[in-house]
């Protein structure tokens, strides 16, 4: 075999690669079983319950509060903390480890409308969407063209450019504009909004907590599939999924405003704390304050120094349980006047359920709303903090909708401050939120230079100061972005400037017992299917199926790297690729050593039968494992979930089975022969076998026609008369999987 070197090179540093991707799996299972040494510990359990909720809470808060330290560091290379280290895994798909899968059609209807403005309500637009929504049923086009179709048939001579000639994000349309220009104006605008949905969506499946959700976007259907594993609340994740970005923009009370300071003190004393009088005339900055450092079992261990905004001392009891201000450190001039207060992400949760009490409420302006800010803080060099701010808005007394919100937005971009170089978000407005910005600017800056809140879904993401009215219908949003952050925000922004809802159209829930079932079938299934494999290749092949096993023990090793190495989600049909995969493997071990048995048959050397038996088995392998890659790249793009799965795993199982059994199990025959040792590759009982079965097959095909042509037409008259029985995922509907915890008479479960 030419090229040996070149192979070896390949082989070693694919085995690197994989081993790296296993040796993650170190550092991230002693954090977890740390988790879980705290959660029983704090809990009372004696064991690992993850169905129960104190459990769970008590796991993802220790979890939480170490997802940022380092826990590996490679050197030359990178250091990794928790969180990073766990993307980069191999993660177990809901079938394996029960959550909630669903399918989310981006609803364009909506974004039509939003495109033709006042031209919405046009008969004949209507009508149109309402075919286009029908014929979605059945039919594979997107739902642009359907509408476009549609609108043709429905309008005669009307163009589509006098519905969408005034649409400023479409920009000018020539009132004779062809409707297939306009249609592309529209797919083009169509096909961001579904992207940016689909990357909106990914950030706040993030925000939800799910570890290692699976979401992928199919743009030719504009349906996005997102799998969230460990999910046990299906009714939050569903409203949460379909809940739509809100860009906002609100005024807000300032710290120094009367009453404010005060209030936040009677707050305190009322949920618990003792206030101190805080002198908010004073300038404060930040300060050192301890922090205790707990072990694995959560036993204090040690006390390390943290940067805080420093506070006035409190009261000796302002350690009880509901003191606010112990939680929450009030500004005293080192902050933005319009942030109140500063606090630490574990503090976050207490502090707004203290705030959201009646009599507490009751304490603020009637029209003032608390809201956090988007992301921490920056230290001194410029590092993130744990610290959020706290912000107080302004609502309108006639309701609660902001002044001003996302829908007025055109067009968001990412730019950088030729002044301070400072990385920004420019904005442009329509002409109705141009005027509505123009007068909240004009308010603010004639009030004393006030700031302005924006926020996004109810968390502020900036507060500029208001120097001078703004009346061009143009503004930068600032907030310590990156170039990263400013280009996501400003796409954060378009989502909201192109409103498209997503629906949920396909939702499956897995039972985490009934995930650890499939689990557990699929370990046994895999051994039973190996263990028979390596029975039959020793029993019949001898030496040689010693090979043929440690090369197929290498592919195996191969795909699970490499598959972890992707971030690819396991799944039951994952597993059966890689079943298929090994039974794959072993056909070419097979047509490799019968090639090389005739070659020995016929009197050629150990050495010239290994070398004419490899050259003359590669094109029947090779044919057969590149029309299976063909296949399964066909299902890789039209596939959605289970399906897309099984393909990638099939592919990756494929090109892996072909190096090992090709280079692979070729460099272990060479190594071993050319030490002079003897290979053999047949037993006593399979020398043998089938050598004199003589069977005219040619001879018989008049009957294989017969037969093959008799199938044929009765398949045929079965679908002309009763036609499919098509399951869920082609008709809707429900499916259940219950599961009886019954006796030992009666134990089992029914679909």
């Amino acid at each position: 075999m030419q090229g040996k070197g070149l192979v070896k090179v390949f082989l070693v540093l694919i085995i690197a690669v994989c081993a790296l991707q296993f040796a993650y799996f170190i550092p991230t299972n002693r954090v977890e079983n740390a988790a879980d040494q705290y959660a029983m510990k704090v809990t009372g359990k004696t064991s690992v319950e993850t169905s129960n909720t104190d459990f769970k809470l008590a796991r993802a808060k220790y979890l939480d509060s170490v997802s940022g330290l380092e826990i590996l560091s490679i050197p030359m290379v990178k250091s990794y903390n928790y969180n990073e280290l766990k993307k980069q895994q191999l993660a177990l798909g809901l079938d394996l480890k029960g959550g909630m899968s669903t399918v989310l059609q981006v609803d364009l209807a909506d974004f039509l409308k939003s495109l033709a403005g006042r031209n919405s309500n046009n008969a004949d637009f209507l009508k149109a969407i309402d075919n286009a929504n029908e014929a979605m049923k059945s039919s594979q086009s997107d739902f642009i063209t359907l509408f476009s179709d549609e609108y043709r048939k429905i309008a005669g001579p009307d163009k589509l450019a006098r519905i969408f000639a005034r649409s400023e994000t479409l920009g000018e349309i020539s009132a004779n504009a062809d409707d297939g220009v306009v249609t592309r104006l529209i797919r083009s605008k169509a096909n961001e909004t579904v992207q940016l949905t689909f990357e909106r969506l990914k950030q706040r499946i993030d925000k939800l907590g799910v570890a290692q959700p699976n979401v992928s976007l199919d743009p030719n259907r504009d349906v996005i599939f997102v799998e969230m594993p460990g999910i046990d609340n299906p009714q939050r994740a569903r409203q949460f999924l379909q809940a739509s970005a809100k860009l906002e923009f609100w005024e807000t009370f300032r710290s120094t405003d009367p009453g404010i300071v005060q209030a936040l003190q009677e707050a305190d004393r009322l949920a618990g704390g003792a206030s101190a009088t805080v002198d908010t005339s004073a300038t404060q900055s930040l300060t050192i304050r301890d922090s205790i450092v707990y072990d694995n079992l959560g036993n204090e261990t040690d006390t390390i120094q943290v940067p805080v905004l420093a506070t006035a001392t409190p009261s000796s009891n302002t350690g009880a349980t509901g003191s606010l201000l112990n939680a929450l450190s009030l500004n005293t001039g080192a902050l933005a006047p319009s942030v109140v207060g500063i606090a630490d992400k574990s503090q976050k949760s207490t502090i707004s359920k203290i705030l959201e009490r009646e009599d507490i409420k009751a304490l603020f302006p009637k029209n003032s709303q608390f809201m956090w800010s988007y992301k921490p803080t920056q230290d001194a060099d410029g590092l993130l903090t744990n610290n959020y701010e706290l912000y107080i808005i302004k609502k309108q007394t006639s309701n609660d909708l902001a002044p001003l919100d996302g829908d007025v937005v055109t067009s968001a971009q990412q730019t950088l401050n030729q002044v301070n170089g400072q990385v920004e978000v420019n904005l442009r407005m329509n002409a109705q939120g141009a005027k509505k910005w123009a007068e909240m600017t004009t308010k603010a800056a004639n009030e004393g230079n006030r700031e302005i809140a924006i926020a996004l879904d109810g968390e502020v993401v900036s507060a500029p100061r208001v120097n001078d009215a703004i009346t061009q219908g143009s503004s930068s949003i600032s907030g310590n972005f990156s170039v990263e952050e400013a280009v996501d925000f400003a796409s954060i922004l378009e989502v909201g400037k192109l409103p498209a809802r997503t629906k949920i159209i396909q939702e499956t829930n897995v039972g985490p017992s009934l995930g650890k079932a499939n689990i557990s079938k699929s370990i046994n299934s895999l051994l039973i299917g190996f263990f028979l494999v390596i029975v039959t290749m020793l029993a019949y092949y001898a030496g040689a199926g010693i090979i043929a096993i440690i090369s197929l023990l290498l592919n195996v090793f191969i795909i699970f790297g490499t598959l972890s190495s992707f971030g690819t989600v396991l799944t039951l049909s994952g597993i059966a690729g890689i079943v298929l995969t090994i039974g794959m493997a072993v056909d070419a071990n097979v047509i490799i050593f019968e090639r090389i048995k005739e070659e020995l048959e016929a009197g050629k050397s150990i050495k010239q039968a290994i070398s004419d038996g490899y050259y003359h088995s590669y094109s029947a392998i090779i044919d057969a494992n590149v029309t299976t890659i063909l296949t399964a790249m066909i299902l890789a793009y039209f596939g959605l979930g289970p399906v897309k799965g099984f393909a990638i795993v099939l592919i990756i199982g494929v090109l892996s089975s072909m190096f090992t059994a090709i280079f692979v199990s070729r460099l272990i025959i060479d190594w071993w022969v050319d030490k002079g040792n003897d290979l053999s590759f047949w037993t006593s009982f399979s020398k043998r076998a089938f050598k004199d079965i003589n069977i005219d097959w040619i001879g018989k095909r008049k009957y294989a026609y017969i037969i093959s042509g008799a199938l044929i037409l009765f398949g045929l008259i079965s679908i002309a008369t009763r036609g499919f029985d098509l399951g869920v995922d082609y008709k809707g509907g429900y499916t259940y999987n219950i599961q009886f915890s019954g006796n030992e008479k009666n134990d089992g479960g029914c679909t």
